[in-house]
């Protein structure tokens, strides 16, 4: 299956990469909705509780220190995934990169055509000014951050309740419907309008590379069930 899998990427120059939080484990930064024992010892709510927009509003300030336990990875490294993808670019076969994950990890590498569904913890801004600030700052920050306007600083990323932005999603559909080649990668497809963004593919190229079977294991033309790591490093 590697062999067909890396004969179909030799041969495209229309490659779209869709990724999840398994592109992101790998280079050690945890899957929050693996919800653990170290969560409910640290915290009392769950994290989907916490990462909520309900929460943000009403509990600013144990949002805060989730997120900034939790969310920010300063350490974390491009995986051979990530590194992968970005040479890919380069050599003008990937058009974008879609990711549901908010670390940075993919410019870091240096891909430039990033499409963050989720948005990203590398930026924040200030909800009466609209000032950026960055991860550095909150981190750094005590309590709840505060804009030298006065007003909250909020990450600019996608809590549960909150839509995603309009235009990343019409530019990841119009880059899925023109793809040559999908490899989805790192994400079981449950989660939701994200996963069904497959559904606007329209080749017959579709390779799905993960540890575990995922929702749209039925429609895919290539299954690998393994790392995304590993298998990256060998395509």
């Amino acid at each position: 299956m590697i062999e067909k899998v890396r004969k179909i990427i030799e041969e495209t120059n229309n490659l779209v990469f869709f990724g999840g939080a398994g592109v992101s484990t790998e280079s050690g930064i945890p899957d929050f909705r693996s919800v653990d024992g170290l969560y409910n010892q640290k915290y009392d709510y769950p994290p989907e509780t916490i990462l909520s927009h309900t929460f943000y509003r009403r509990k600013t300030e144990e949002f805060y220190r989730f997120y900034k336990d939790k969310m920010i990875f300063q350490g974390a490294k491009p995986n051979a995934a990530h590194e992968k993808l970005a040479l890919w670019e380069k050599e003008g076969k990937c058009k974008a990169v879609i990711t549901q994950n908010i670390d940075g990890l993919h410019q870091l590498a240096g891909s430039k055509n990033v499409l963050e569904l989720h948005g990203s913890v590398l930026r924040n801004y200030c909800e009466e000014c609209g000032k950026f600030y960055t991860e550095d700052f909150i981190l750094k920050s005590e309590g709840v951050p505060r804009c030298e306007c006065g007003g909250g600083i909020k990450p600019d990323v996608v809590l549960y309740e909150e839509g995603l932005d309009h235009n990343i999603l019409q530019k990841s559909i119009a880059a899925i419907a023109n793809a040559d080649v999908l490899i989805v990668g790192g994400t079981s497809l449950a989660v939701y309008p994200a996963a069904g963004l497959l559904d606007y593919y329209q080749g017959n190229k579709l390779i799905l590379i993960n540890k575990t079977p995922t929702s749209k294991d039925h429609i895919a033309d290539y299954i690998i069930s393994d790392s995304i790591g590993k298998v990256f490093s060998v395509l």
